[in-house]
């Protein structure tokens, strides 16, 4: 069995790590992690022949020759590696969770850092406990400031992940109903999420708060010195002009800023960046040209155009704070015709139909006409929405708006990820 140490050395000679063979880095070291429906140590000769380094591996039938590296357990060793790798870097390491606005929280961070410092951000979302060890790996000596993204699907989750990469800043966005069917309960979450600010507030970290946020707010005295956003009197503060599409704000030093973001949702998340950019020393004007600059991808509230409609494509991911927020933010723009394409929300488990029915009285409230939803979770709903029309499958409503297509209109297109809602986007 090879020891961390001797491991560690190779990687340095090698400089990074792969889990996929599909997507091998010529030189790298390549894990071969176990899953539900595969044992990728059957892939590490393939591994190798496609330019690996060395393949690291936990079966002994597949540790032949010296390019196969033995270990006890492929996934382990990753993480500890992490570990060890984390503790090389003297570098600030800002840790940030949150139910809704993570990777875009993470995003928008990572633009105004960047004008000053040589920054590394989680890449896409790889925020579990496969995701962040990969993520602190990738991590070079050149860097001066890492943000690492971090998700929880139950309980432990984050305080695994904090082992992992020991931030030494963080924030939280939010905490909503995301995943509440395998946690278990709303207090669970609530309580998981909170991780971060215990390890902060046990290490002696550097914490940032949303002061609008009541629950978020209500743990400030965790900390000896919390730094509050975005209001009057907080350590950083900016004020949201309109959001209708688009987010303008007026900004601490006065400026007025006009974003490419939609949705009220959003300000905060612009906000979170903006103060910890200011901790840092980021200067002002640049930080805002940041903001400015970014423009959100891979379906989270993109702004798209086909035809005579305007679509507001936001299917990366819903949960019921998420689907409403979306919802209350397109009742608030002015079109002359607005319509609703909404899939279920997965995750929610007996809270299910409740979340579900939620949403569909939100809908009645607000006075939408044009409501399609997708999936049998949102069946419920359609009881609290006489104009609602209800689709099995996406399949199904792909066949109708080809029968009876939508012109002239902003349409919201939402749904849980596993959905894959987007493929309707090509008949709207």
């Amino acid at each position: 069995m090879i020891s961390i140490e001797d491991l560690y050395a190779k990687y340095k000679t090698c400089g990074a790590v792969c889990t996929d063979t599909r997507h091998i880095i010529p030189g790298s070291i390549f894990f071969a992690l176990k899953g539900p429906h595969f044992n990728a140590n059957t892939f590490a000769g393939e591994a190798l022949q496609k330019g690996a380094a060395y393949a690291v591996v936990d079966d002994a039938s597949f540790a032949q020759g010296e390019k196969c590296l033995l270990v006890e357990d492929s996934l382990k060793t990753l993480q500890q590696l992490a570990r060890h790798h984390r503790h090389q870097l003297k570098i600030p390491f800002i840790g940030l969770t949150g139910s809704n606005g993570k990777t875009t929280s993470k995003e928008l961070l990572q633009a105004v850092l960047q004008t000053t410092f040589k920054t590394f951000a989680t890449p896409g979302n790889l925020n579990n406990h496969i995701g962040v060890p990969l993520s602190v790996l990738s991590i070079s000596s050149s860097a001066e400031i890492a943000v690492i993204e971090m998700g929880a699907n139950r309980v432990g989750d984050i305080e695994e992940l904090l082992t992992l990469c020991s931030p030494t800043h963080g924030f939280i966005t939010n905490i909503g109903k995301a995943h509440i069917g395998t946690f278990g309960g709303f207090e669970n979450i609530i309580r998981e999420k909170l991780q971060l600010y215990r390890y902060l507030a046990k290490e002696g970290g550097q914490v940032f708060i949303n002061s609008q946020d009541p629950l978020l707010k209500s743990k400030a005295d965790w900390f000896t010195s919390p730094l509050f956003y975005p209001a009057k009197g907080d350590y950083f503060s900016a004020e949201l002009i309109t959001a209708d599409p688009f987010i303008t704000y007026q900004s601490e030093n006065g400026e007025t800023v006009q974003t490419q973001l939609l949705g009220t949702y959003n300000f905060e998340n612009i906000a979170s960046a903006l103060c910890i950019g200011k901790f840092f020393g980021v200067d002002a004007k640049l930080a805002n040209q940041a903001i400015a600059r970014y423009k959100p991808q891979n379906m989270r509230s993109q702004i798209l155009t086909k035809g005579t409609n305007q679509i507001i494509l936001d299917a990366y991911n819903a949960n019921p704070a998420s689907m409403a927020a979306a919802i209350e933010n397109l009742a608030l723009m002015r079109a002359s015709n607005k319509v609703l394409i909404l899939g279920d929300m997965y995750e929610l488990e007996n809270e299910s139909e409740k979340e579900h029915r939620a949403i569909g009285k939100l809908i009645s409230e607000k006075g939408f006409q044009h409501v399609y939803l997708v999936g049998k979770l949102f069946q419920p709903a359609q009881k609290e929405i006489p104009v609602a029309r209800h689709f099995p499958t996406k399949e199904r409503l792909t066949e109708e708006l080809k029968k009876n297509p939508i012109s002239g209109s902003l349409i919201l297109v939402k749904a849980s990820r596993g959905i894959g809602l987007e493929s309707v986007v090509e008949v709207l």
